[in-house]
């Protein structure tokens, strides 16, 4: 990387697939990215046709351009944070993985676990689990799977807030700084979204809103972590992009578009007309460690 100073709208880069009708991947993280003030720039894994009613087929971008999509902006902007979304297979993991290294973009990594899509379809082959494992999330700074994502990472069930407690040491025991494990898919009849975050010093604290009865959810995944990444780059401590983060989706949620036909898009702009509105509410735990 280059030495130039901190611009006033500081470089994010975003290293995921694309979705054509705007709500998820490349696009919403770019959007997100430009309605924090953010810059953004990307490097794209794969082309996905899709929209909000499904995957219709991935064409994945070959690994070696991957890196060099990653290599000609580390090279000429000053990145100050990274996201990973859509990493289809296991030497991409590891192409991603090294090029992280190799370039010196781990200090704020947000690595979204993504794995499967709105619509069901499988974004994350099996095969690529343990790479993901192994190769990448040890060079997070967070990592924000959901409810089943962490499932898959922990290799474990979670029925409860034990069991999610245990789910988010499994994760970071194999070695990301910090973790937090979103609440959009139920484990109880709770009448919160709720997300618990842990990180290796032992702190831990959820964030809950009001849950939301929509359909229009399609890129919630991509939009949180692409948010988290933009606080972070503007200098928030992971407690504050954190309380941040959840109110940029919950605003991005309450106020929806109503577009598509499937699970539609969530509202990128939603939060800027009142911030302070859809603060979440923040429990700390002591937790030992």
């Amino acid at each position: 990387m280059n030495s130039v100073q901190p611009a006033k709208h500081p470089v994010v880069l975003t290293i995921a697939g694309t979705d054509p009708s705007g709500g998820a991947g490349i696009q919403a993280d770019l959007k997100t990215f430009m309605s924090l003030a953010g810059f953004g720039t990307s490097a794209i894994t794969a082309v996905v046709d899709q929209n909000t009613m499904g995957v219709k087929s991935i064409h994945p971008i070959p690994h070696e351009m991957v890196r060099e999509q990653i290599q000609s902006v580390a090279e000429d902007l000053p990145v100050r944070a990274v996201k990973t979304g859509m990493l289809h297979d296991s030497q991409l993991i590891q192409t991603v993985s090294r090029a992280i290294r190799d370039f010196d973009l781990s200090q704020n990594l947000v690595v979204d676990p993504v794995m499967v899509a709105k619509g069901g379809a499988s974004l994350l082959l099996e095969e690529a689990q343990e790479s993901l494992r192994q190769s990448l999330i040890p060079l997070a700074r967070i990592v924000t799977p959901n409810l089943p994502e962490a499932e898959v990472l922990a290799r474990m069930k979670i029925e409860n807030a034990q069991e999610r407690l245990q789910a988010a040491q499994a994760i970071l025991d194999l070695g990301a700084q910090a973790v937090v494990i979103k609440g959009g898919h139920r484990y109880s009849a709770s009448q919160d979204a709720e997300d618990f975050y842990l990180d290796q010093s032992g702190r831990s604290f959820t964030l809950s809103c009001p849950r939301i009865e929509t359909q229009h959810t399609h890129g919630t995944g991509c939009t949180y972590s692409a948010a988290l990444a933009t606080f972070l780059v503007h200098g928030y401590d992971l407690d504050q992009a954190m309380v941040s983060a959840k109110a940029y989706i919950h605003a991005a949620i309450s106020q929806t578009l109503g577009l598509g036909h499937g699970h539609g898009p969530t509202n990128h702009w939603a939060f800027q007309e009142n911030p302070q509105h859809y603060i979440p509410q923040v429990i700390i735990h002591e937790l030992k460690h």
